[in-house]
């Protein structure tokens, strides 16, 4: 497949701080690789475009011009439903662990609509809260002497699991299950939405606890994997539990 050739297809890669032009051009290698075209980054360190980028992409030329800027992970995920985080660090937090396999046939289910992977930076990885973003994450059997990777290597091995599933034949029962999901726009509206009412509320009265609390608030309603509608009712909850407050969706 040429970049020319190639329709755009996901699941979504999503490259959180990523410091060298040269590694984004590798990850854009590796997508095209296995056919994926939906490249977000949020935060380049060196900005963007970029020149080294293109020129280490190897004429993956369709994934770097289509390529998409974010100023932070929530708005890069704000459309996804299904959002992995690729992070090999222990956390202090309950969070769902998928292995590589189980993750890529829960993406090739869907056809990769709406859905996402989330990548760290290379010094440091993911944060803590970009991790409370994302439904599950994944987790790669390597040899446990010597597990590191680089980010491209770390892309193409769920990038290529992803591909072998879509190139034979995908359960298509996922689909139906995952269609009504809500997306994390609006998880997103209502995490705020409670926040701000434990806020007025006075629960967080620990301020200095505030951030555990509000990711562990939000991992357990992520494990739950609310539809639209139940983040509706969620939200209509809220209101009424603020005495009729009206909920503005």
């Amino acid at each position: 497949m040429t970049g020319k050739d190639a329709e755009i297809s996901g699941p979504a890669i999503i490259l959180i701080d990523p410091q060298l032009g040269e590694n984004i051009g590798m990850v854009a290698r590796a997508m095209l690789n296995c056919g994926l075209t939906d490249l977000r980054l949020v935060r380049p360190r060196d900005g963007w475009p970029s020149k080294k980028a293109a020129k280490a992409s190897s004429g993956a030329d369709l994934v770097i011009e289509k390529a998409r800027l974010f100023n932070n992970t929530s708005e890069a995920i704000g459309n996804l439903s299904l959002v992995f985080a690729a992070t090999k660090r222990e956390r202090d937090m309950t969070k769902n662990a998928v292995t590589l396999e189980k993750a890529a046939k829960e993406i090739a289910g869907v056809g990769g609509i709406g859905c996402g992977v989330l990548f760290g930076g290379e010094a440091n990885g993911l944060t803590n809260d970009d991790v409370t973003l994302a439904n599950s994450v994944l987790t790669i059997s390597l040899n446990p002497e010597f597990s590191s990777l680089n980010l491209s290597q770390a892309v193409l091995l769920i990038a290529y699991e992803i591909f072998k599933i879509k190139s034979g034949t995908a359960p298509t029962q996922l689909a139906i299950q995952t269609n009504y999901q809500a997306n994390k726009k609006e998880m997103l509206g209502l995490f705020n939405h409670l926040e701000n009412a434990l806020d007025d509320s006075g629960f967080f009265h620990v301020r200095e606890k505030r951030p555990i609390m509000v990711r562990n608030l939000r991992n357990l309603i992520q494990r739950a994997d609310p539809t639209e509608q139940e983040v509706r009712t969620l939200r209509g909850v809220i209101s009424s539990l603020k005495k009729g407050v009206p909920c503005k969706i």
